[in-house]
């Protein structure tokens, strides 16, 4: 790989997920491996070696740091937006809140929201809305449902909640979208 020790310590100390799977901290004193990325408290710099590989660190006797779990495929919040979007997309008809979504996914909302954003750059809730809108579109084009029928039956509460978040994401109106897909399939 051709990094110092320097070099991967500096992206230790700034939490670089680019550099998650390329090496692994090892802490001498904890007998524990982390990823780059950990945000747990950084130790020593004289109590850290890196290893390049899992194997490597667990033939040293280090064990997978429980935070980060650099055992697993996926990090902790790129599994918590799995299960955020599972769970959305399972859930779009119903009237979902941030309390739900936290509760499904055992943690506090604030805490749920900014790691969430900080994976997707959006919030669960503005996720769900293109959910909701992905769905309306098929259903614009493939049934003979009203624009009303369309934005209850994908889970929006008030039709002009729907307009505004359609308009929103796709720069029409459902009539004006629906009008142009039936142009395209002549």
């Amino acid at each position: 790989m051709g990094l110092s020790f320097d070099e991967m310590w500096n992206k230790v100390i700034a939490c670089d997920r680019k550099y998650d799977g390329l090496f692994y901290t090892c802490v001498k004193t904890t007998k524990i491996y982390c990823r780059p990325s950990c945000r747990s408290r950084k130790p020593k710099k004289v109590n850290v070696e890196f290893c390049l590989t899992i194997e490597e660190a667990e033939a040293n006797g280090f064990r997978a740091c429980k935070r980060c779990q650099p055992e697993t495929e996926y990090s902790p919040a790129e599994e918590l937006t799995r299960n955020v979007m599972t769970y959305l997309t399972a859930n779009y008809k119903e009237r979902v809140s941030l309390q739900q979504i936290a509760h499904h996914v055992g943690m506090s909302p604030s805490y749920l929201e900014r790691i969430f954003k900080e994976e997707t750059a959006e919030t669960p809730h503005a996720c769900l809305e293109k959910i909701r809108i992905d769905k309306a579109l098929c259903l614009l084009t493939s049934t003979d449902l009203s624009n009303l029928e369309v934005a209850l039956e994908v889970g929006f509460q008030s039709p002009s909640n729907f307009y505004k978040v359609f308009r929103k994401l796709t720069n029409h109106s459902p009539s004006e979208y629906r009008k142009q897909s039936e142009l395209v399939l002549l």
